[in-house]
């Protein structure tokens, strides 16, 4: 019939007179000015991952390869995510500004400063879309997280590596440094992923106020809830501020929705709605994950248990590199980087052989292996298989 609505049209007329959610409003429209990618190739991070995964072949005594939380998630948000399958047949449009509201009450912002998506990796993609087109560049540390400046490279951006600092932190001097009349973002991972190391908060802070008069600052925060007080180090204060500050956060690490997906930004609405040109809109997110995270934010008991555990297997993990007499870089994620006296690829594949899951770097002239931290029963079987080989 040519005056019913269709499924699309009713749900966001549905949205807009159930107040509170024209966020999901013009997603067609959105979506069509999205540029078109004619040639794209994973970035080379994702290309790693796939090498190591079809290197496994069997099941691994200990997965510490992909910076998982085995801890999580926690009971409440399980029980949310079977309570949430009988009715998953239905969008969950209703229950999306119940998580907004939980995160912009609990930062002190507006749900208009919020995106979500299903994981960070989209928003991380939309980043390097938007800030990179027409041979932008994005300045990053080296080595540090590749996905966003590794995705942009692949398509026309440029990408900007600067070493780290003598104790592997991110140089955000020589950083700033670098920033010029064509570069689209700095990119900050605070903690950084693969060295597990954090800059200093009031430095950074002031970094952000400088530099984001300049270009936008994408700081992200992944493994800032591993931190004693995150909230004493985020960079969100900037954003409070009107700096031209991008924070991204993820349910994937310490609340172990990895395999869930869902993350979101936090920054100023007009940068909200540039991002919703470049991504779903928070359309991607499942019943059962909404519905979990939901349950799971701020909940404190539960990520107070993940984070003694997970710093009792680090310690372990410590001990263990010290009687094999190893260096290690001290870790504020949970992860942790220490150098090797063999060829990087060839001790993970070692590794390998006896059931263990590590990843491997090069750089400083050195091959350097990442564990992630497991559980005390993987991170004995890493010791087991370490002393092996070591």
């Amino acid at each position: 019939m040519a005056n019913s609505l269709n499924r699309r049209t009713w749900i966001k007329s549905s949205a807009f007179m159930a107040g509170g959610l024209a966020l999901f409003s013009g997603t067609i429209s959105k979506l069509a000015a999205m540029p078109v990618v004619r040639s794209f190739k994973p970035s080379p991070r994702s290309l790693n991952d796939q090498e190591v995964i079809a290197n496994v072949g069997f099941e691994l005594k200990a997965r510490l390869l992909a910076n998982e939380n085995p801890f999580g998630p926690s009971a409440a948000a399980k029980k949310a995510i079977q309570n949430a399958i009988e009715k998953s047949y239905q969008y969950p449009f209703f229950d999306l500004p119940l998580l907004y509201n939980k995160i912009a009450d609990y930062e002190g912002i507006k749900p208009g400063n919020i995106l979500m998506d299903a994981g960070s990796t989209p928003l991380l993609l939309a980043a390097a879309m938007y800030y990179t087109k027409g041979g932008k560049t994005v300045i990053t540390g080296d080595p540090s997280y590749d996905d966003l400046p590794g995705r942009a490279e692949a398509l026309d951006g440029k990408w900007v590596k600067v070493p780290l600092t003598a104790d592997y932190k991110l140089d955000l001097d020589a950083m700033e440094a670098k920033v010029d009349d064509n570069t689209g973002l700095v990119y900050i991972c605070n903690p950084n992923n693969p060295t597990a190391t954090i800059v200093d908060t009031a430095k950074l802070k002031a970094f952000c106020e400088r530099v984001s008069k300049k270009t936008t600052v994408f700081v992200d925060e992944a493994y800032i809830d591993y931190l004693p007080d995150p909230q004493a180090s985020t960079m969100i204060s900037a954003v409070k501020a009107g700096n031209n500050v991008i924070v991204a956060r993820t349910f994937s690490k310490l609340y172990g929705f990895a395999g869930m997906r869902l993350g979101y930004i936090i920054s100023q609405p007009d940068t909200i709605a540039t991002f919703k040109k470049y991504t779903t809109q928070s359309w991607s997110i499942s019943a059962p994950t909404l519905a979990a995270a939901i349950a799971a934010y701020r909940e404190t008991d539960f990520l107070n248990d993940t984070l003694k555990k997970t710093n009792e297997s680090k310690e372990y993990l410590y001990s263990v590199l010290k009687k094999e007499g190893y260096e290690y870089i001290p870790s504020s994620a949970n992860f942790v980087m220490f150098p090797l006296k063999m060829d990087g690829k060839k001790f993970v594949g070692e590794m390998m052989k006896r059931g263990v899951g590590v990843r491997n770097w090069k750089f400083n002239d050195k091959d350097w292996c990442r564990v992630s931290i497991g559980r005390m029963d993987e991170m004995e079987a890493f010791a087991e298989a370490f002393k092996q080989i070591s």
